[in-house]
């Protein structure tokens, strides 16, 4: 009872932390975080709440069409935006801190629309996310983009159950991120990279598994695999059809990392420090 308790406590700090702000702009990209940002959001606020969605080659198709199916379900206010990072040599070159430049460039957007609304651009990041190795962050600093779920202290498991009760379909959603997060550092990120790599998720979910990614490393398909799941991707009859659809995407090779799916892995290789 007491967790429970907890979290919409918490959830009445976020409706606080929001009316305080007048008006916001959520970057809302249908995930877990920003889902039930923007629908607090919308519940607190009504018509000074809006929902931006953007669209661009890093961004899935089913997170389009989540993002969308969502903000008709519940009546969000929701404004799909075209953002153009691949445009930026300093994205495609794939460095560390890629995701400074596409949060830059997505934050560069919203607070125009957000001077247009007299709003604040707010964001998904939750009390979990202190200390991961997020390079956007200062391009949220730099734009002043607020991250009101933070600020209430709710965790992702908290979201995931005010979520559920609130009747998102997110709510047990696994974990997101961008396409480009599945091409190593210093590898030059492309829209045919981008593509590839969303074909061969998709034949991953068409084949049932629900918790995974598809690091892109060339011509080979290094597929992480939730645990849980592991045992059904070595069964032989599986295993060969995980191979024949990622090899019809393009891949050479395709391997299975035996470390499991885990969030970040390419950053594995990196000196990291909180930012």
């Amino acid at each position: 009872m007491g967790r429970v308790s907890d979290a919409s406590d918490k959830e009445r700090a976020l409706e606080h932390v929001l009316s305080s702000l007048g008006s916001v702009v959520v970057a809302y990209s249908g995930g877990v975080d920003s889902a039930y940002l923007a629908c607090i959001a919308h519940r607190t606020l009504g018509d000074r709440a809006i929902a931006v969605t953007a669209d661009s080659p890093s961004y899935p198709e089913r997170h389009r069409r989540l993002a969308a199916q969502i903000a008709g379900q519940f009546g969000l206010h929701h404004e799909v935006i075209h953002t153009q990072e691949l445009e930026r040599p300093e994205y495609r070159a794939n460095p560390a801190n890629r995701c400074y430049y596409c949060k830059h460039e997505l934050y560069t957007h919203l607070t125009r629309i957000a001077a247009d609304r007299h709003a604040v651009v707010v964001d998904g990041n939750n009390a979990d996310d202190r200390g991961d190795y997020r390079p956007g962050r200062q391009a949220a600093r730099e734009f002043g983009v607020r991250s009101p779920l933070d600020e209430s202290d709710l965790t992702k498991d908290e979201i995931r159950e005010l979520s559920r009760r609130a009747g998102l379909p997110t709510w047990d959603e696994p974990a997101s991120a961008c396409l480009s997060s599945r091409i190593p550092y210093h590898h030059d990120v492309t829209d045919e990279k981008l593509r590839t790599i969303e074909r061969a998720e998709q034949a991953l979910r068409d084949l049932g598994f629900r918790v995974f990614r598809v690091r892109h490393h060339d011509d080979v398909a290094r597929i992480e695999i939730a645990r849980e799941e592991m045992p059904r991707a070595l069964d032989p009859d599986v295993s060969a059809a995980i191979v024949r659809e990622l090899k019809a995407v393009g891949y050479r090779y395709v391997s299975l990392d035996l470390q499991g799916y885990r969030t970040g892995s390419l950053n594995e290789g990196l000196l990291l420090r909180a930012v």
